[in-house]
């Protein structure tokens, strides 16, 4: 999985840079980036989703870190490359973090940006309710999934 630093690093910044635009600052792709990613996917809990060879997206899991709780799960980072976007890979993607936070967990946790639409309608037609705790000084919003 380390192997695919690259291609997610790429996927990472490009989907970043698509999907925030104005509202954040642009992400870069340097050897940085590539290496933390390359680091991140040997750490475990990731998986990268592939159309005819070319990586189109990934999605990582772990425990919750804002709050800090091991009991809680996070949906840590989903990202799909704009070609490959409404094409079922996120949903694909989302389905797989899912499963696998339903078997460690009770109630999983995800953070995006109080003014991405895009997102947060993504997150409810998958299952997660917005819970109405910010961050970031409400720039941030949370949702959440009950698993059992």
């Amino acid at each position: 999985m380390s192997a695919d630093g690259s291609d997610v690093a790429r996927v990472y910044v490009d989907s970043w840079n698509d999907g925030f635009g104005e509202l954040m600052p642009a992400a870069v792709l340097d050897d940085g980036r590539i290496a933390r990613w390359s680091e991140t996917l040997a750490g475990g809990n990731w998986w990268v989703a592939e159309v005819d060879g070319t990586v189109a997206g990934f999605v990582g899991i772990g425990a919750s870190r804002d709050p800090i709780d091991p009991e809680l799960g996070e949906l840590d980072t989903i990202a799909v490359d704009s070609p490959y976007r409404r094409q079922g890979v996120g949903t694909a993607l989302m389905h797989e973090a899912v499963e696998h936070l339903a078997a460690h967990y009770d109630e999983a946790i995800v953070w995006t940006l109080a003014n991405y639409p895009q997102g947060q309608e993504f997150y409810a037609k998958t299952g997660w309710t917005l819970s109405g705790s910010t961050r970031d000084d409400g720039r941030q919003v949370s949702y959440r999934r009950r698993f059992r």
